[in-house]
């Protein structure tokens, strides 16, 4: 199974903006990673530098977000959705997206039931629960 170390996250993402600024020939998840990069110009200071990014330090409790965190989260349910994993997913995420009228919000608002479920999985030491992840979802894009 392909494990990335933080680094090379980081590194990643520095590479697929740095290439899709210079227009360079870029793989299909680098392509979709610029995309999102480029949706998010508060990061594009953070992911100038490769060393100076994998230096950084983004604790939980520095008022900081941490934008490979926040990318890796859009780049997670992009292929959640292009596969269907968990099922349903897709659906929810494209009705949410059609409710908020921007796949960029819907994304962020599937990020909020995303880190739920990790935090409840790694919290009560059992698998993440992906129905429940779906649900929330749903729950969002039907919800007045």
């Amino acid at each position: 199974m392909f494990s990335p170390s933080q680094a090379d996250v980081r590194r990643f993402f520095c590479g697929a903006w740095r290439k899709h600024a210079a227009g360079e020939p870029m793989e299909a998840i680098e392509t979709l990673a610029g995309q999102w990069i480029a949706e998010h110009p508060m990061y594009h200071g953070d992911l100038a530098d490769a060393d100076r990014a994998v230096a950084a330090d983004y604790p939980a409790d520095g008022g900081q977000a941490n934008p490979f965190l926040h990318l890796s989260m859009h780049l997670t349910i992009s292929e959640q959705c292009s596969i269907d994993q968990p099922r349903g997913i897709r659906q929810a995420v494209e009705l949410l997206a059609k409710r908020l009228d921007s796949l960029h919000d819907a994304h962020h608002a599937a990020m909020e039931c995303l880190g739920r479920m990790l935090w409840e999985s790694q919290r009560a030491g059992r698998p993440p629960d992906g129905q429940a992840y779906i649900d929330c979802v749903q729950r969002r894009a039907t919800s007045d």
